[in-house]
């Protein structure tokens, strides 16, 4: 054997013993096609559907301005305003009187009094038979909803809503004290209010829990979307 010939059969041997020292599955994955992993973040949680409570409707002074995603508001379109689900929802509500529903468009925010879970355009209450009313028992079933990265889904509580940014600021001030965040988010139009937001919760269940303690200090609080 030469010396050529011996250097590769040295070599071979050497090579053959670091491989043997090698998990099979790492070799495993070298073969083919290389695959780069990806780390995704985690799905949103499931919408809630079957929601029950108060249903109110909302026309004057808030037909014709901008609603909470940026749109204008016709009160004779087929919308509706809620605290948490993602704007671009479709709901199907319910009037569990008289068993008439209406499938509606997420827009808005709201409603922030106690009991309510949605507030429905004049058009959309009008199908339902709730206009002389004002308010009615619904049921909300989820027909169709966007896809919302779970890194997008943050919760706070609305700890309160004024006029005058004073007042909202200095209940901030308060509520940032003792819970470590809390923001103003002003809505502009006929009545502009300033809302005090408190926390950055992951999950509903999270910001409710946050509420609860929350209601002590500030009364009503509601568990409220963070949009962009």
């Amino acid at each position: 054997m030469n010396s050529v010939a011996g250097l590769v059969l040295h070599r071979a041997r050497r090579w053959s013993c670091v491989l043997a020292l090698v998990p099979a599955s790492l070799l495993l994955s070298d073969c083919g096609k290389k695959h780069h992993v990806t780390h995704s973040l985690p799905p949103a949680p499931p919408l809630r559907s079957g929601e029950t409570g108060l249903a109110s409707w909302y026309g004057h002074p808030y037909h014709g301005r901008a609603a909470a995603n940026g749109e204008i508001y016709d009160m004779e379109k087929l919308t509706a305003a809620h605290r948490t689900l993602p704007f671009g929802t479709w709901v199907r509500v319910t009037n569990l009187t008289n068993d008439k529903s209406v499938d509606v468009r997420i827009i808005d925010r709201g409603p922030f009094v106690g009991g309510r879970i949605i507030d429905l355009s004049h058009a959309a209450a009008e199908v339902i038979d709730m206009v002389g009313s004002g308010i009615a028992r619904v049921r909300l079933d989820i027909v169709s909803a966007p896809m919302v990265a779970a890194a997008e889904n943050w919760y706070a509580v609305q700890a309160g809503a004024f006029r005058e940014k004073e007042r909202a600021d200095n209940l901030r001030a308060s509520m940032e004290r003792e819970y470590g965040s809390a923001q103003l988010v002003f809505r502009g139009g006929d009545v502009a209010l300033w809302r005090v937001l408190v926390g950055r919760e992951p999950t509903e269940d999270a910001a409710e829990m946050l509420a609860q303690k929350v209601r002590q200090e500030a009364g009503a609080a509601f568990v409220v979307r963070l949009d962009k």
